[in-house]
C-alpha cells in the first residue's frame, strides 16, 4: 500500500486526491476481506509515507475542514457560486478513473459524462453546466471510488446510488462524513487484525526512496551495464540519508502498530548487498523483492546451472548475509503475481481463481520430495482492483475462501514462514544462501523505471544540486530546529522514488505532467525552506509523457509487469 506524499509542505494543501480515493475504494476494501475470511492470512506493507497522508486527513475529517481542495467541494454549500478555478478542478477531475468499470456501469454517472463530452471541443461552453449538474458529478464521482463493501454495507451509499441525481448539500456532507468516518477507522483496523494474528504489516523506508540509489549510483549497472548514469556521480551523503529512511520507518510502525516491524518490503523490491545489510543491522528480519533480482545472482554465482525451468530455484527464502548480519529474503513470483495484476480482471472470478489455485497445485506437485515450496505472490494493493467488475470483490473473496479452505495450500505470512525456516524438520522449508546479490527492483530486475532515461537522469541531478545546497545551509548553522526539521521531510519527499518512475515517453502525459509538476515544486520548496533562491532549471518541464491514447492497466502507467 502506498501513495507518494501529494501535500504541499509549504501550502499544507494536497495536490493531488489518490490517498484519499485509494483509502475509501482500496485499502478499506483489502481490510474487509481479512475481517470476513478469519483462516485468511495476508502481508500488507504500509509504507509510512501514506501513513503519514492517511492521519492528516483523518485529523482534517474529524475538524470537518480540509486542505484537500476537491475533497472539501464535495461538501461546499453551494456549488453555483464557486470560483472558475474550482469548476474547473471538478470537471477535470471527476471523470478519472477507469470507465469501463467506473463510469459505464452506472446511467446516472455516463450521462454526466456524455453532457460533459457536447462540450469537451470549448471549455467557455462549460459555463453551461449548472451548480446542479457539478453536485451530481461529484457526488457520483465520489461514489464510484467507493469500495465494494462499503457500497454493499452503507445505507447511504446505497441511498444516493438509487435516487441517482438531484443530490442537495445536504446528501453530499452526508458522504463527505462517511467518507471521515471511514479513513479514521482504516489503521485501526489494520492494527486490530495484526493484534488478531491475521495480518502482517511491514514497512518500507519512510519516503519510499530506492535505497540502493542513494547509496551507489553505480548499483544500477550491476543488472544493466550499458545504463547511461546521472552527470553526479553519487547521491552526496547517501548512506546517512538511507540509514534515516529506514530509522524513521521502524519509528513510525513502533508508533502506529504498537511493535516493531520485522518485515520490509524496499521501495519497489529495490535491492542491493549494501542496501540488504544496512536493513538487516537495522533489525530487519526479512525482506521481499522482485525474481529477477534472484535470476540475475543466481546466473552470477552459478550460470545458467542456478536457473531451473521448472523454477524450483524461486519456491524457496534465501539468507543474504556478511561477516555480521543476516536477513532472509523473499523473492516475487512474477507470472502469478502479473496474473492477477493484469490477466485476471478480464476473466470470470471463479475461473481466475481455479486457474490460480491449480497453478500453486502444479507447483507443489513439480516440487522436489521432501520439501515444501514458498510461493510468494506479491503485487500492488491498491492499483489492480478498478480493472476488475465489482473492485474485486468477488474475486478476492472467493481466492480467499479457496485457498483457506485448500487441503494443501496454507496462507502465511512471511514471518511465519521465517520461523518454520528454524523448524526444518517440522515444515522441511530448506532456505537458499545467496553469499551476493546482483542490484535491481521487482521491474524487469534493473533499476531502468528509475534511472537511465534522460529525464529520469536530468531529475536526479536537480535532487543532487539541491542535496549539496541542503548539506551546506545545515552545516552553516543558519537553521533553527523547526526549520531544520521542516527541510528534512521536504527532502525526503524528494528522495522518493515515484517522481523518477512517471518520468519518460512511455507514461500517459496527463500523468507526467502532474507528477513533473509536483516534483519541481518540491524542490523548489526546499530551496525556500533553506532560505536560497531556487535555480532557474526548476522552472523547466524535466518529461512531458506521451500523448498517445490507450486502454488497460499498463497503458495507465501506475502498474508495470515484473518481466519485460
Amino acid at each position: 500500500m502506498h501513495q507518494p506524499d501529494y501535500r504541499d509542505y509549504l501550502s499544507g494543501e494536497f495536490i493531488l486526491p489518490w490517498t484519499y480515493l485509494h483509502a475509501i475504494k482500496d485499502y478499506t476494501d483489502m481490510a474487509y476481506h481479512l475481517e470476513q475470511n478469519p483462516q485468511a492470512k495476508v502481508t500488507f506493507n504500509y509504507v509510512p509515507v501514506l501513513l503519514d497522508q492517511l492521519e492528516e486527513y483523518a485529523k482534517q475529517l474529524k475538524s470537518g475542514k480540509v486542505s484537500d481542495p476537491l475533497l472539501s467541494l464535495l461538501a461546499e454549500k453551494d456549488l453555483s457560486k464557486v470560483t472558475q478555478q474550482q469548476r474547473q478542478l471538478i470537471l477535470e477531475s471527476c471523470f478519472r478513473g477507469n470507465h469501463e468499470k467506473m463510469i459505464a456501469p452506472f446511467p446516472h454517472y455516463q450521462r454526466l459524462f456524455n453532457i460533459y463530452q457536447l462540450f469537451a471541443d470549448d471549455a467557455d461552453d462549460h459555463t453551461y453546466l449548472s451548480g446542479q449538474y457539478l453536485a451530481d458529478l461529484i457526488t457520483w464521482y465520489h461514489l464510484s471510488w467507493m469500495g465494494e463493501s462499503i457500497r454493499r454495507g452503507s445505507e447511504l451509499v446505497v441511498r444516493l446510488m438509487a435516487q441517482g441525481g438531484r443530490f442537495t448539500a445536504k446528501d453530499r456532507k452526508a458522504l463527505f462524513d462517511l467518507i471521515g468516518d471511514i479513513i479514521i477507522e482504516l489503521i485501526p483496523r489494520h492494527r486490530a487484525l495484526s493484534k488478531a494474528g491475521r495480518i502482517e504489516i511491514s514497512t518500507t523506508p519512510h519516503y519510499h526512496p530506492i535505497l540502493p540509489l542513494l547509496l551507489d549510483f553505480n548499483s544500477a549497472r550491476e543488472a544493466a551495464p550499458d545504463m547511461p548514469l546521472p552527470d553526479n556521480k553519487r547521491y552526496p551523503g547517501g548512506m546517512t540519508r538511507a540509514h534515516r529512511h529506514a530509522e524513521s520507518a521502524i519509528h513510525s510502525h513502533q508508533q502506529r502498530f504498537g511493535q516493531k516491524p520485522n518485515g520490509v518490503w524496499p521501495a519497489e523490491g529495490g535491492v542491493s548487498h549494501a542496501a540488504l545489510m544496512l536493513l538487516a543491522k537495522q533489525g530487519f528480519g526479512w525482506a521481499a523483492t522482485g525474481e529477477g533480482v534472484l535470476n540475475n545472482s543466481l546466473r552470477k554465482l552459478h550460470g545458467e546451472a542456478g536457473i531451473y525451468e521448472d523454477k524450483r530455484h524461486l519456491y524457496r527464502p534465501y539468507r543474504v548475509s556478511d561477516n555480521h548480519d543476516e536477513i532472509l529474503c523473499f523473492f516475487r513470483d512474477d507470472r502469478l503475481s502479473d496474473k492477477i495484476g493484469f490477466e485476471y480482471a478480464k476473466w470470470h472470478g471463479r475461473d481466475a481463481v481455479n486457474d490460480l489455485v491449480g497453478e500453486l497445485e502444479g507447483i507443489m506437485h513439480r516440487f522436489p520430495e521432501g520439501e515444501t515450496p514458498v510461493v510468494s505472490i506479491i503485487l500492488d494493493g491498491e492499483n489492480a482492483w478498478e480493472y476488475y467488475p465489482y473492485n474485486g470483490y468477488y474475486f478476492l473473496s472467493d481466492l480467499y475462501q479457496a485457498l483457506a479452505e485448500h487441503p494443501c495450500i496454507e496462507m502465511s505470512t512471511f514471518s511465519e514462514v521465517a520461523a518454520l525456516c528454524e523448524q526444518q524438520g517440522v515444515a522441511k522449508i530448506n532456505p537458499g544462501s545467496l553469499p551476493s546479490m546482483v542490484a535491481g527492483s521487482w521491474v524487469y530486475g534493473t533499476f531502468s523505471t528509475w534511472m537511465g532515461d534522460s529525464a529520469k537522469n536530468r531529475a536526479w541531478d536537480l535532487l543532487c544540486e539541491a542535496k549539496q545546497n541542503y548539506d551546506l545551509v545545515v552545516a552553516s548553522g543558519r537553521l533553527n530546529k523547526a526549520e531544520k526539521e521542516a527541510a528534512e521531510r521536504q527532502l525526503g519527499d524528494c528522495e522518493g522514488s515515484d517522481w523518477f518512475w512517471w518520468f519518460g515517453d512511455y507514461n500517459p502525459s496527463g500523468s507526467v505532467q502532474s507528477f513533473d509538476l509536483l516534483f519541481r515544486r518540491n524542490l523548489s520548496n526546499l530551496y525556500r525552506l533553506l532560505k536560497l533562491p531556487a535555480p532557474a532549471d526548476l522552472a523547466h518541464v524535466i518529461s512531458r509523457g506521451n500523448t498517445a491514447s490507450g486502454d488497460g492497466a499498463e497503458a495507465a502507467g501506475a502498474m508495470r509487469r515484473g518481466q519485460e
